[in-house]
């Protein structure tokens, strides 16, 4: 069995796309015959077999964009060719002298041993934590069946088992980081893999041991279907891990569903209790963990510690201001149909926070600037970052030359980055190059907050929920529909004249939109 991988593509190419296959799996390849061809910004490179063989997996479809050293596909020994001996850890045994007949159930099928890697994971995504680990070795396994849970600072993945057969060993344990195409456990398949039930003695149980070997065998094939976290929640609550329903993938039980359960359990056993005790009784503890320990994910990880440094390095400072949104609302009512159906998205608030922005950062281009060391980089473009709440924390994608789009332009790429961010396909690209950031805790009802920078930036502004509000208007108190916004600003670059200025630009563009199409 050998590998296709994506070779060296030369200096700074570090990257290519799956052009086409030249072969299908289960077509017979010899050695140094184009297999695949990868598509760089530069040139075209074929992939050749580096054995003879079988192309037995294509792992990566055509139109895919693969990393240098990323698993392409597999090559297996054709069923006609003589393949070397293999020792008992998969390595070629040249020149040894003849070891000792096999028994019979081991002698039935060579069998082959296949590594287990570590996926591609996304772009820019080199590296990940292994989480958990869903199999033991000794266990038999389909095709395709997840194996190892692997957590990045986008997303996690399941990696899955190459083939069907028998988990041979774990070569890491729980917890450790590895790369991409690092080898994580071995697994034997073919007639090996079926063989390896019947070299286990059948054991003799006797008739008044048999309910207890019953018990113990539904236990560890329980043991070998949950999770280890899974099974420790159960355990502590009380409750057999059988028993808990499954949300995952393949109705696999989660921790979440683990926890859920026992408090559901612990619940309705409280209200027995408390339904044949004495009034004056005490009501016992819910069942469960007083307190649990988890390992923070990369991605939290990351977001602690930018946040972190952006109170240690800068001097924050925070203004605030409220928008009347009445005009913006009415237009967006007046124009939402005709607008959706000639561009084909909606329109949203944030197109308008946007180029109001843009307008501001123009003439206070202090709050659109860096400090790097004793100098001040002033930008003339303007790339806004837009923060996105995702399951697994914030993140904050960016808007590229704002200044250059339209409305309709804006909330389109807003929309596309927004569904990447949550499905955990935004690139490393997508997320640098910011100079000023906008994050919307209106959408999860905040009436006001002090927003935090994003480094290197020297402003971010904070936008809130609408909310209806009396106030004055030519004399007369009139209800109007409000929302409070916030600008924090590095006060070591921006003044606080320039700040309350920004602020009031941008009120005064959402206020009357007619400013921002006359340039004013």
């Amino acid at each position: 069995m050998a590998d296709i991988t994506v070779p060296v593509l030369g200096e700074s190419v570090k990257e290519a796309t799956v052009g086409q296959w030249l072969k299908k799996a289960g077509d017979k390849v010899v050695r140094d015959e184009p297999l695949v061809e990868l598509e760089t910004d530069k040139v075209s490179v074929e992939v050749s077999a580096t054995e003879d063989g079988v192309l037995s997996e294509i792992v990566v479809k055509k139109g895919a964009t693969v990393e240098v050293g990323a698993l392409l596909g597999r090559i297996g020994t054709s069923a006609g060719a003589k393949a070397p001996a293999k020792d008992a850890i998969g390595e070629i045994s040249n020149a040894k002298p003849a070891a000792p007949a096999a028994p019979a159930a081991a002698r039935s099928g060579s069998g082959d041993f296949m590594d287990i890697k570590v996926p591609a994971m996304g772009e820019s995504v080199t590296e990940g934590t292994l989480a958990n680990w869903l199999v033991k070795p000794g266990q038999t396994v389909k095709q395709d069946d997840p194996i190892a849970e692997i957590e990045t600072d986008k997303v996690a993945v399941e990696v899955p088992a190459p083939a069907a057969g028998v988990i041979s060993e774990q070569l890491v344990k729980e917890g450790e980081t590895v790369s991409i195409g690092t080898i994580i456990a071995r697994m034997t398949t073919g007639a090996a893999a079926s063989a390896a039930p019947a070299a286990k003695p059948a054991a003799t149980v006797a008739p008044a041991a048999a309910p207890a070997a019953k018990a113990a065998a539904a236990a560890e094939k329980v043991t070998d279907k949950v999770a280890p976290s899974v099974l420790r929640v159960a355990t502590e609550g009380g409750v057999s891990a059988a028993d808990v329903p499954g949300t995952g993938k393949g109705g696999r039980a989660t921790k979440a569903d683990a926890i859920k359960y026992v408090a559901e359990a612990a619940s309705s056993t409280a209200v027995a209790k408390v339904a044949s005790a004495p009034v004056a009784a005490r009501e016992p503890r819910p069942l469960g963990p007083r307190e649990e320990r988890v390992k923070m994910t990369r991605l939290r990880q990351t977001i602690a510690r930018r946040l972190k440094e952006a109170q240690d390095t800068a001097a924050m400072l925070t203004t605030f201001n409220d928008v009347d949104m009445s005009t913006v609302m009415e237009l967006r009512k007046k124009y939402k149909d005709v607008f959706e159906k000639k561009h084909g998205v909606k329109l949203g608030f944030m197109g308008f926070f946007v180029k109001a922005c843009v307008a501001a950062l123009k003439e206070i281009p202090s709050v659109n600037a860096e400090i790097d060391g004793t100098d001040i980089i002033y930008k003339n473009f303007y790339n806004i970052g837009v923060a996105v709440g995702t399951d697994k924390g914030l993140i904050v994608p960016v808007v590229r030359d704002a200044d250059m789009m339209s409305i309709a332009e804006v909330e389109a790429d807003i929309g596309r980055l927004g569904l990447m961010a949550r499905d955990g396909k935004l690139a490393m690209d997508d997320l640098q190059g910011g100079t000023f950031t906008i994050s919307n805790g209106g959408v999860y009802g905040s009436l006001m907050s002090t927003p935090i920078l994003n480094p290197p930036q020297a402003g971010v502004l904070g936008m809130h929920r609408i909310e209806e509000r009396p106030v004055a208007i030519a004399g007369k108190v009139e209800i109007r529909p409000m929302m409070y916004l916030a600008l924090s600003y590095d006060h070591r670059l921006v003044d606080g004249k320039e700040a309350v200025t920004f602020l009031v630009r941008v009120k005064e563009a959402l206020e009357d939109p007619e400013r921002l199409l006359l340039d004013l």
